[in-house]
């Protein structure tokens, strides 16, 4: 009989900014589980003696919590392909990790899965592919997407009747959500400082005493002037995504054909 025990690895990989912690806590929210960040950094950082305590804690605590995902963000950073270079501390932490996360599938009443986020699934070492046989691919997201980002953004702002969602959409080709969002937020950025020169012009051509402080009800909608002038701005993290696109990063890391748009 096959076995349908459940997975207990799952990979995320795509361009930066798509998502992809997003997705793992909503997955943890939507599946009633708990969820811990393993901070890869509090590993690395650590003599070997201290990260195989603290790597054991966490797999402790994650079957005391269980059901429960650990997360692990740049997961290649901790767990990459081994190489001539690695020291003795970084192999031995690699091989103790592995073997915490073997102990998971030795107990079929374990609910705990390890959930890792990566934009270099190609530097990942085999051994963790292989314990990872779910893998999505989270892809930038489309014009409709887009479309639908942005106004989800703006909606929490005041925004002229010039604002063209469906120019922006097209517009911002290839930007991921974290792009979006920088962009609404430097387009949001720019009225207050066009309000802060009003008011020091103001200030310096009037002769009444005007008060230091910004007066908000004076802010103006943003526009779409506002917002095309950010386009701009944000196009050195698009030209950052747009390195890996070109570099085949993102390429599939296992057979897999799951593909989730953000």
């Amino acid at each position: 009989m096959i076995n349908c025990a459940l997975t207990k690895g799952v990979l995320l990989y795509g361009p930066p900014g798509c998502g992809k912690t997003m997705i793992a806590k909503a997955t943890a929210r939507e599946a009633g589980m708990n969820f811990l960040y393993l901070d890869v950094s509090l590993l690395t950082d650590k003599l070997y003696g201290e990260s195989a305590k603290l790597a054991g804690a966490v797999f402790s605590l994650a079957q005391k919590l269980q059901p429960t995902i650990i997360f692990i963000d740049e997961i290649d950073c901790f767990l990459r392909s081994r190489n001539k270079y690695d020291n003795e501390a970084s192999a031995m932490m690699k091989a103790q990790f592995m073997m915490l996360w073997d102990g998971l599938t030795t107990d079929p009443k374990n609910i705990v899965i390890i959930m890792g986020a990566t934009n270099r699934p190609s530097d990942l070492d085999p051994a963790i592919l292989r314990r990872m046989p779910a893998t999505f691919k989270i892809s930038l997201p489309e014009q409709q997407q887009r479309k639908e980002i942005l106004t989800l953004i703006l909606n929490t702002e005041k925004y002229a009747k010039d604002v063209d969602f469906d120019k922006l959409a097209a517009l911002t080709n290839h930007f991921s959500g974290s792009d979006l969002k920088e962009l609404c937020r430097d387009a949001s950025l720019s009225r207050f400082r066009d309000l802060i020169k009003e008011e020091e012009l103001q200030k310096k051509y009037s002769e009444s005493h005007l008060s230091d402080s910004v007066n908000l009800n004076r802010l103006r909608p943003i526009n779409m002037n506002d917002l095309i002038a950010s386009v701009e701005k944000t196009k050195a993290s698009k030209k950052f995504t747009d390195t890996y696109i070109r570099l085949g990063v993102c390429a599939p890391c296992a057979d897999s054909n799951n593909k989730i748009s953000s």
